[in-house]
């Protein structure tokens, strides 16, 4: 009976069935513990950005308990300075937005002229178009006003609870590395030991680089636009470099923010083209020296999957999911680079391009097994 179960191979059609049944339990379960996991996720990787502050203030003898409470303290007022720039940058902003409300609306009417002579349509039926069109989005809008009351209310709830994370997993971090080796028996304690040890370094080198290269960004923005005169510079700077750790999708929307405000504030259109083209230089910088040279070089992941998980991760989280989810795939890839069976999974979400040199032999290997 057990020769029998040792020989019997289950189909691939259940197996795909179970994989995907597999999956889409625990895409739902991920999406129903969002309010659990986010922050846990937010505060481990936080907590792997901060760990090398920690040892320092442990290296010049500082108790431990007392470097976590300093760099918790120094973190909190970087980010307390950063949020009140925003804070005073968003204020000016909206005291000026009905100037710019007027702006664009003088710029639609233009451009609503320019159509209907152009293309012979009747500029009464593109209006009547644009205010049903307002109208729809407004009564969307009451509906969703409620939602967003709910989503900042547990959006306070994260902000206090990451940094409780945080300290409890600095101070217990011994405790989770020691249950790690634990949990794959004696015999491999030394080979976990050195693949947590490798894992760990490549990945505060990656968010550390991350951080860095967020501020590198926003200095090369906010130094373009304020050469350029555009108004709200700062805020745009530092909107576009957090958006700028969105791959593909986040650059998009980083340079259309500034080329409106280019389009609604200054007397030419050419301002907006200007921006266009200083981003598309700060974005061949970044992609050519700032990542290769500062972000962790070993972390390279493909344009595919990178769309696909800041999609999925929007799907599954919202906002907070795109921005974590290129993190994620980034110590998955790492943790799949370290364990032997999953390398060629590692290697899938990776960007090295195989020579076609190196593919033909196989597939001409494969053709004369199938004659």
């Amino acid at each position: 009976m057990i020769d029998i179960i040792k020989e019997y191979k289950m189909p691939f059609y259940i197996k795909a069935t179970f994989f995907i049944i597999g999956f889409y339990a625990l895409f739902a379960m991920l999406n129903i513990a969002q309010s659990i996991i986010v922050p846990i996720i937010f505060a481990i990787i936080i907590a792997i950005v901060l760990h090398p502050v920690v040892r320092f203030f442990v290296r010049i003898r500082i108790n431990r308990l007392l470097a976590i409470i300093i760099t918790l303290f120094l973190t909190f007022v970087i980010i307390a300075a950063l949020g009140a720039l925003i804070v005073s940058q968003a204020s000016r902003f909206s005291e000026s937005w009905p100037i710019l409300v007027d702006r664009f609306t003088e710029i639609l009417n233009q451009t609503i002229s320019w159509a209907a002579g152009y293309f012979d349509i009747n500029p009464v039926k593109i209006h009547d178009w644009i205010t049903k069109t307002k109208g729809e989005l407004l009564n969307n809008n009451s509906a969703i006003i409620g939602k967003t009351l709910i989503s900042v209310g547990g959006g306070l709830v994260v902000l206090f609870l990451v940094p409780v994370y945080v300290f409890m997993i600095l101070f217990y971090e011994p405790l989770l590395l020691d249950f790690v080796r634990k949990l794959f028996g004696a015999n491999n304690q030394s080979r976990v030991s050195e693949m947590i040890t490798q894992t760990k370094s490549v990945i505060q080198r990656y968010l550390v680089g991350l951080v860095i290269e967020a501020v590198l960004v926003a200095i090369l923005d906010i130094a373009a636009l304020l050469i350029l005169g555009i108004d709200y510079a700062i805020l745009l700077g530092i909107i576009g470099a957090l958006l700028n750790i969105i791959p593909y999708i986040g650059g998009i929307v980083a340079v259309a923010l500034p080329m409106m405000v280019a389009i609604a504030t200054k007397s030419s259109g050419w301002y907006a083209i200007y921006v266009l083209i200083i981003y598309y230089i700060i974005q061949l910088i970044d992609n050519n020296y700032i990542v290769p040279k500062i972000v962790a070089s070993k972390v390279k992941i493909n344009a595919l999957f990178s769309i696909i998980v800041v999609i999925a991760g929007n799907a599954l989280w919202g906002i907070p999911g795109m921005f974590l989810s290129i993190p994620l795939l980034a110590i998955i890839k790492l943790i799949f680079d370290n364990i032997e069976s999953l390398k060629p999974w590692g290697f899938l979400l990776g960007d090295t391009m195989p020579s076609l040199l190196t593919i033909e032999p196989i597939l001409k290997k494969i053709k004369k097994k199938s004659k």
